[in-house]
């Protein structure tokens, strides 16, 4: 049975593009192999993620379901097709249809090489050899926000094989032509539908359309040109980056087919909260008590920076508890690259609850004077 992808992340199937992205960081954050979570799962979490977050996909998903299971429901006219086209000893063309079979991947392939749209040879099926792309999530302390540093990430993928680089040849050995399909990487079929018999051209399963396989195949990745493994990744990780941020890093995804190009790293950062400080936007927020007297009369107190650097703040005089006062610069980076943005904070006055004989005498005669 075809996966239920909106079951895998636990949402309905209205869900919006938010709900999806929020249930797969929640799900990547609890599963992922470096927290100690299952890598099936992790995987199959991924997997369900690439394809709702994705728009036309989510489309296809919709309508098709994983395997296309539906896509032959209801015979004749299950698509809305007309099949009425020009006269009975026409050949139907794909303007006839009324859409784009290439909007529908391997099943638009399929058609086409049925009724061979725009005359000619049929097309030849592509074969995807470009490495799937990952997407990993990846938690940093507020702290780590003010500088941009390089990360060094393990990651559970496909690799290119180690002993034959690719190839999927045994060192030493060479490749021979494909008795298969004798070097043309196409093979015949014979299809039947319900308008008849029709022949048709797909890839060569035996050399998946290369056209030549090896001797002897490689005794690590039997011949696949690639092996499961953990590698280390480097990716450099931006100052100012927020929650929700995705670094694309090219080529670090899993290893493509017979030399395809690799597939892309994506990583979603996640900004733990701070204890002390708040961040919104790139502007940083904190309190800081002070006392009766101080309010009143103006001081400068220490306060503390998101670096652990110390610096005075001047309070002026008559300040109100729940007053904000700004320090320019000493905020989080602009992703830019460009300036900071402020620390502000706001000014508790501590009401004491404890008071010394002196404290209520001078008090006593403050209150006598109208303060």
């Amino acid at each position: 049975m075809p996966k239920d992808y909106y079951q895998i992340l636990g949402v309905s199937r209205n869900a919006s593009q938010e709900d999806i992205e929020k249930a797969f960081d929640k799900l990547a954050h609890k599963h992922h192999p470096d927290k100690g979570g299952d890598e099936k799962k992790f995987k199959e979490i991924n997997e369900a993620y690439q394809v709702l977050s994705n728009k036309e996909k989510r489309e296809q998903y919709d309508k098709f379901g994983q395997t296309f299971e539906g896509a032959q429901a209801g015979g004749p006219g299950g698509f809305g097709f007309n099949w009425s086209w020009g006269g009975s000893n026409e050949t139907p063309r794909e303007e006839d249809f009324g859409f784009n079979f290439e909007n529908f991947g391997d099943l638009g392939d399929m058609l086409e090489e049925i009724f061979n749209f725009g005359g000619g040879a049929p097309r030849r099926r592509k074969e995807t050899k470009k490495g799937r792309d990952i997407e990993i999530s990846l938690e940093l302390s507020l702290e780590d926000t003010l500088s941009g540093q390089e990360r060094e990430i393990p990651l559970a993928k496909v690799i290119i094989c180690p002993r034959c680089h690719g190839s999927g040849a045994e060192p030493g050995t060479k490749m021979k032509t494909c008795p298969t399909c004798g070097g043309s990487g196409q093979v015949q079929q014979v299809r039947r539908t319900i308008l008849g018999s029709f022949a048709s051209t797909m890839t060569c399963p035996q050399c998946q359309g290369e056209g030549k396989m090896p001797e002897e195949s490689c005794h690590v990745c039997r011949g696949e040109g690639r092996v499961k493994s953990e590698e280390r990744v480097k990716v450099f990780i931006p100052a100012g980056i927020n929650t929700d941020q995705v670094i694309k890093a090219e080529g670090k995804g899993e290893a493509g087919k017979k030399g395809g190009r690799a597939g892309d790293l994506y990583i979603r950062v996640l900004v733990k909260p701070h204890p002390v400080f708040e961040r919104k936007r790139d502007d940083l927020y904190t309190s800081a008590q002070i006392s009766f007297s101080q309010a009143a009369l103006g001081d400068e107190i220490e306060i503390q920076t998101l670096e652990g650097t110390k610096i005075l703040l001047k309070v002026p005089s008559g300040t109100e508890s729940g007053k904000i006062l700004r320090i320019s610069g000493k905020g989080i980076p602009h992703f830019s690259g460009y300036g900071r943005g402020n620390l502000f904070v706001e000014l508790i006055v501590k009401t004491p609850k404890k008071l010394t004989k002196k404290q209520k005498e001078l008090l006593e005669k403050l209150k006598e004077e109208g303060i």
